[in-house]
């Protein structure tokens, strides 16, 4: 595979993903014709203040064109193979303020697109003599000053449906983003390991990671990373992030830079003062053998759901060799007591966002260990999925478990008791799905020698 660096120096294939886009629209409709069109986000204004709120790029959009500027629009015309982007023009009030904005000339150079006009002509432009064609849009996504009189037919659900299913397979350019997102990553997630043992807080550690994201070319983040230490990395998608370290044991660092718009999305747990406690280590290396396991399962093809299944059988094997599940490993799996250890799915497609689309999910599932899978089915060659196995001792969830006749008869609660300080341990890779098996992108650290030996600077 190519290096990504050299790989990045291209434009972002905007025009091959109108064509991919165009293929799947006429899978569904075979003499689709016209007009694709749409819009970029608009600038907002925070309420009760005269600052704009943080941009944030529709993906729809920046699929299709790979501009990250605000108050655009675009269209691509079916017929000739003709993409056209329309930019803010020049404002002479906010030059003073934001300094000159990137020109139509410009554009053109840095876009993958044929040609580049100001938004002021997006309604010359569709108002252009049509016949017998379609313009397709996306619900919602169009502003009121824009009417789509001259087509004989207008479309607001397939080009949407088209976009989420093409973005699920990635292209050369779309995984050397993500590695490049995922090389970022590691560079702060290995800074937090070197602070972890001197920190005196969560808030440190993300400032930390946001710091070196930041320095090394990724000023946004995938998501608000989870920093939970101690027993808080029970919860799943914890938030507050500022509580004192002392005394506890592991630190959760769910955290990932995002680099062109593209995410990644990266979980290691390490002990906070250099060593795994034995409890905290044992469980660890289940959580390890689970994601190993279920990453040596994947090519293109593989049913997700029977990764999941393998996941909770190693779950089950390692809990039950701790003494914490007992009884028959079968009855167990059957009874589903160890979703109470490990509540959420696998994984998730990542692309621009990390919970990228295409994943089908289905969460009305009355199957507890299927519910929360965000991928249903099979994976095909190219897309990109997290595997990211957790284990977590989180009383909210158990103890109900412990209260319920059929569950309790499969835990031990005196054991229990000896791992309740453990919290929770997840691990999470970004892996590549290849015709024949895959690619792991993501290389931070989660050998236990090799992130002890960071922690105490060894």
């Amino acid at each position: 595979m190519a290096d990504f660096e050299a790989v990045l120096k291209a434009k972002y294939p905007a025009k091959a993903h109108a064509r991919r886009v165009v293929e799947y629209i006429r899978k569904k409709s075979p003499h689709a014709a016209g007009t694709l069109y749409l819009e970029g986000q608009k600038t907002r204004m925070i309420e009760d203040n005269d600052e704009p709120m943080p941009f944030r790029q529709r993906r729809f959009f920046y699929y299709m064109t790979g501009c990250n500027l605000p108050d655009s629009y675009y269209t691509y015309d079916i017929a000739t193979d003709k993409s056209t982007l329309f930019i803010p023009p020049t404002d002479p009030e906010s030059v003073m303020w934001a300094g000159l904005p990137l020109s139509p000339s410009e554009a053109l150079q840095k876009y993958d697109v044929d040609a580049v006009q100001t938004t002021n002509e997006v309604a010359a432009h569709l108002a252009r003599p049509s016949t017998n064609s379609t313009v397709w849009a996306i619900a919602n996504q169009v502003s009121d000053h824009i009417t789509f009189l001259q087509f004989q037919d207008k479309d607001f659900s397939l080009l949407k449906e088209a976009i989420e299913e093409c973005r699920v397979v990635k292209d050369e350019y779309e995984i050397a983003l993500t590695r490049k997102a995922n090389a970022i990553s590691t560079i702060a997630h290995t800074a937090v390991l070197k602070a972890v043992k001197k920190a005196a807080n969560e808030r440190e550690l993300e400032a930390l990671f946001i710091e070196k994201s930041i320095a090394n070319g990724a000023r946004e983040q995938s998501y608000h990373s989870i920093v939970a230490s101690g027993t808080a990395a029970a919860t799943l998608h914890y938030v507050n992030n500022h509580e004192p370290m002392t005394g506890k044991l592991n630190l959760l660092l769910d955290a990932g830079a995002e680099y062109g718009c593209y995410a990644s999305d990266i979980t290691r747990t390490f002990p906070i003062n250099g060593k795994f406690s034995t409890e905290s280590r044992a469980i660890y290396d289940i959580v390890l053998k689970m994601q190993e396991a279920c990453i040596t399962m994947l090519k293109a093809g593989v049913l997700w759901d029977d990764v999941h299944l393998a996941a909770h059988k190693i779950a089950i094997d390692g809990l039950l060799a701790l003494g914490i599940l007992k009884g028959d490993k079968e009855a167990i799996l059957k009874a589903r007591t160890s979703v109470a250890f490990f509540p959420h799915g696998l994984g998730h497609y990542l692309g621009m966002d990390t919970h990228d689309t295409g994943g089908h999910p289905n969460y009305e599932d009355k199957d507890t260990m299927f519910r929360y899978l965000r991928v249903r089915g099979t994976l095909p060659a190219g897309s990109i999925i997290t595997v990211e196995p957790g284990i977590y001792f989180c009383r909210f969830i158990i103890e109900p478990y412990l209260k319920d006749s059929v569950h309790s008869a499969f835990i031990d609660a005196d054991v229990l008791d000896k791992y309740w300080e453990v919290g929770g341990v997840r691990i999470e890779d970004n892996i590549l799905i290849t015709k024949d098996g895959y690619v792991n992108l993501t290389t931070a650290v989660k050998d236990v020698t090799e992130m002890e030996e960071i922690i105490n600077g060894s």
